[in-house]
């Protein structure tokens, strides 16, 4: 994975790269339309050899095949090389015995992705919303934790025995703890080698001292990399202080789901925010904030997030032996977004610039295009 778990692997013999395009709800078509478009500049720049299949997911599916979500779906997943994910308002869908199933949820949980990498990072002419710059990345588990549409074989995970009462079920395993940590420590190995496990085992000292306790036995096979650890309040507290103290942060499924929410704010905004899913053998890119439906077909969405998640797919299939141009292609999209950003009249609306969509996505493309005039 692309500051992600594993190394990069043997080239492979060249053929195309097969991607599946699911452009979810709400501002989904827009911004996975964004996505395409760049991935388009990129391929022709690289030669990727990269090919487009669409499905439909959310209400679209659900409108069309009865579920939000079908079994289909998740079979041509599988048969990709990488998945670009819209959007979806899971919010809003009917409950799952009447289709409404959680399509991010699905594939996390039926591909496996049991990490959700998620780096935020200060950009060139953005300063931080609060506190001094950062630059770190969030290693969440993604199969397990206190989510319900995930944790169980079958049922999910929170009940309600009595119309008084709800229960929620957290489930932390063995494998689950020292994969994702394992994760974390490969990418802290090419960067700046230090791992932040948080926890909050002083409360829940059952199932987070077992997460705690499984990394503390993952760090001790990696004692060339500094590991701290942090209660999970106090996490919250230094990322607002000090953040640029920190480098990886590995941490269970809903911790991590908040902190790096609140890391990417500081950082500027959830519409920059970046966001793969990654498994040993599959990954879906999937920006890191919602559907946005009050927004939706107006051309007002921020498709940075997106761009930049599919930035990092491109940099895991380098890593699957896609090849170098793989790795090349992800830099020079990080390079174009960073150049648009960093000038205030080139910004989308949320970030205080004028631009709508489609404008800041000519702005990238065209980034694309200078860097490789001056590059030659």
């Amino acid at each position: 994975m692309p500051d992600q778990a594993g190394t990069s692997g043997p080239q492979v013999e060249a053929r195309a790269t097969r991607l599946l395009v699911l452009p979810g709800d709400g501002i989904g078509p827009e911004i996975v339309g964004a996505a395409l478009d760049v991935l388009r500049e990129a391929d022709r720049v690289f030669g990727l050899g990269l090919t487009f299949e669409t499905a439909a997911i959310g209400f679209d599916s659900l409108k069309s095949a009865g579920a939000t979500i079908t079994d289909e779906v998740v079979a041509q997943a599988k048969q990709a090389d990488g998945v670009i994910l819209g959007p979806v308002s899971h919010n809003d869908y009917p409950p799952v015995a009447q289709g409404g199933l959680n399509p991010s949820g699905e594939l996390r949980r039926r591909l496996d992705l049991f990490a959700n990498i998620r780096p935020a990072r200060s950009r060139a002419g953005l300063p931080p919303r609060c506190g001094g710059d950062i630059d770190l990345v969030i290693v969440r588990e993604n199969t397990e934790g206190f989510y319900a549409d995930r944790s169980m074989h079958a049922g999910p995970g929170e009940f309600m025995p009595t119309p008084d009462v709800a229960i929620a079920v957290r489930k932390i395993t063995r494998e689950g703890c020292e994969r994702i940590v394992e994760a974390a420590f490969s990418i802290a190995a090419r960067r700046r080698r230090k791992v932040t496990v948080v926890h909050k085992a002083n409360v829940l000292r059952l199932s987070d001292g077992f997460f705690l306790d499984c990394a503390r036995r993952v760090a001790a096979r990696h004692p060339d990399i500094a590991c701290e650890e942090r209660l999970v309040d106090a996490m919250a507290a230094l990322l607002i202080r000090e953040p640029g103290q920190f480098d990886v942060i590995v941490t269970t499924n809903m911790f991590g789901d908040i902190l790096s929410d609140e890391a990417s704010e500081i950082a500027g905004s959830l519409g920059i925010a970046a966001s793969l899913n990654a498994g040993h053998h599959f990954a879906v890119a999937q920006a890191q904030h919602g559907s946005a439906p009050d927004i939706a077909g107006r051309d007002l969405a921020n498709p940075t997030s997106l761009i930049e998640s599919a930035a990092m797919l491109l940099a895991w299939l380098n890593e699957r032996g896609r090849g170098e141009k793989f790795a090349a292609a992800s830099r020079r999209i990080l390079n174009a977004l960073d150049a648009a950003i960093a000038a205030p009249d080139r910004r989308t609306r949320d970030l205080g610039g004028p631009l709508g969509t489609k404008a800041f996505t000519a702005q990238v493309i065209a980034g694309l295009v200078e860097e490789r005039r001056v590059a030659e």
